[in-house]
């Protein structure tokens, strides 16, 4: 009998769920505040990374920033010194009411660190300085990326290493950095940037597809055991968008009549969709929404019926010219070296 009232639980709550997400797409929950918050951003000297953090700098996050790249690193900080000192000047120092302005717009800080992130002793030491430098971490957000370009037989066995390493691997060192004090206090963020090839893949980036379902699968299981431990402070968002217009993957083509109906990605409307995911503490955004429906066909049709669908959009070979190009540009940079 009382599985049967646990069944019967269950199916309510379940029900009870598509309520909650439909209610959701009709009232727009209210977002979060960030301000005062130390947040972490991985791959921040481009791209997504520096996208997502000029927008942490607009909620008035406290920013710290890592990338192999010292020099776009710092770039990134300067932009966002330049939105405090904006909204500094804009702020007003005395309240309404006659009190100080309660959210902090003065004193806000940006961090650089370089830190090569496929590296676990570099993930660990880098984050024993960010703690005694900074503080404790509230808002992780796991970006930094990188993909080989090259076909499977073609690709050096390091550069398969190094992709894992970075796009997966690295999840489970910044992760295993920070989670401990975000458990001890009930409170924090884990954000995974992925990709909708980490959902569902094609030919060419078997290294790359590997690295995100790799991705993927460590952030769902992480959120399976955050809720079996009871620390429903601790939030995670999962980041699956669809290809993003950044040159990660230029010259990736679909076929070209379904091409102005699903056209890459612009990195800011990515990063404002990604934005409201967080601070709204949405499970997962994929970008656009018709990547879910792709998801669901990919995990209901025959395999076959999946290569149709992928062949009629062009999808099958879309990273061949993409490969391509990075090809030709590797064969010029080795003939201009004398290589």
């Amino acid at each position: 009998m009382n599985i049967l009232l646990e069944l019967f639980v269950v199916t309510f709550r379940v029900l009870w769920a598509f309520v909650l997400a439909a209610a959701k797409w009709l009232v727009r929950p209210k977002e979060k505040s960030v301000a005062g918050q130390v947040c972490l951003i991985t791959g921040a000297g481009s791209g997504l990374g520096r996208l997502f953090a000029l927008e942490f700098a607009r909620r008035r996050a406290l920013l710290v920033l890592w990338d192999i790249n010292t020099r776009s690193n710092e770039e990134t900080a300067g932009m966002v010194r330049g939105i405090y000192r904006e909204m500094d000047e804009a702020a007003p120092r005395v309240a309404g009411d006659g009190e100080k302005d309660a959210l902090p717009h003065r004193g806000l800080q940006v961090y650089t660190y370089t830190c090569d992130v496929s590296k676990r002793e570099h993930v660990y030491s880098t984050a024993e300085r960010v703690r005694k430098e900074v503080g404790e971490v509230s808002v992780l957000v796991n970006n930094a990326g990188v993909v080989s370009g090259h076909h499977l037989l073609e690709c050096p066995d390091e550069l398969i290493e190094r992709t894992m390493m970075v796009n997966c691997h690295a999840h489970f060192w910044t992760t295993k950095a920070f989670l401990p004090k975000m458990l001890e206090m009930n409170h924090g963020h884990i954000v995974t940037v992925a990709s909708s090839l980490g959902l569902f893949s094609t030919a060419g980036v078997e290294d790359y597809c590997a690295s995100k379902f790799g991705a993927v699968g460590f952030h769902e299981s992480l959120s399976h055991e955050l809720k079996a431990a009871e620390k429903d402070g601790i939030k995670t968002t999962l980041v699956c968008p669809y290809l993003v217009d950044t040159g990660m993957f230029r010259g990736c083509r679909i076929r070209k009549e379904i091409e102005p109906f699903l056209p890459p990605l612009k990195p800011e409307y990515c990063v404002k969709q990604a934005m409201r995911a967080i601070l709204t503490d949405q499970p997962m955004i994929c970008t656009p929404r018709l990547m879910y429906m792709v998801t669901f066909m990919k995990s209901i049709l025959p395999f076959e019926a999946v290569v149709c669908m992928y062949r009629f959009l062009g999808a099958d070979k879309c990273m061949y010219p993409f490969i391509a190009q990075r090809k030709q540009a590797t064969n010029n940079n080795e003939a201009k070296n004398g290589i």
